[in-house]
């Protein structure tokens, strides 16, 4: 099992925190210290909308130029941007064996996911 984000990312402690709590051991991959691959992008982005991968909320997207922004429009262009920027995904994103099991954090979720 294996949890990506970005440590200092509220969602992201929050599914820490409750990991941590359900005593579930679960490797952290850190975006900003090992970065992402193009085949784990190219994977999730198989297995999920890229839309639900791009996080349009945040403020990493805010603060791309409208010209970017506009140039997302399909799996190849969110992965590039990606690639480019781990920031702008939605965090964090929960996996186990290469299969994508849930995009942010929501307690109900994990609790399903993990059989509590």
């Amino acid at each position: 099992m294996k949890l990506y984000g970005i440590p200092n990312c509220n969602t992201v402690k929050k599914a820490r925190d409750w990991l941590a709590r359900h005593g579930i051991d679960i490797e952290f991959h850190d975006f900003k210290k090992h970065g992402l691959t193009a085949g784990t992008a190219q994977s999730w982005l198989a297995q999920s909308d890229w839309s639900k991968l791009i996080n349009r909320n945040g403020l990493t997207w805010r603060g791309l130029p409208d010209e970017r922004k506009q140039q997302v429009c399909d799996s190849a262009s969110a992965q590039a941007l990606m690639l480019e920027n781990t920031s702008v995904i939605k965090r964090p994103l929960l996996e186990h064996d290469g299969k994508l099991l849930h995009i942010g954090f929501d307690e109900a979720a994990y609790t399903k996911i993990f059989n509590l």
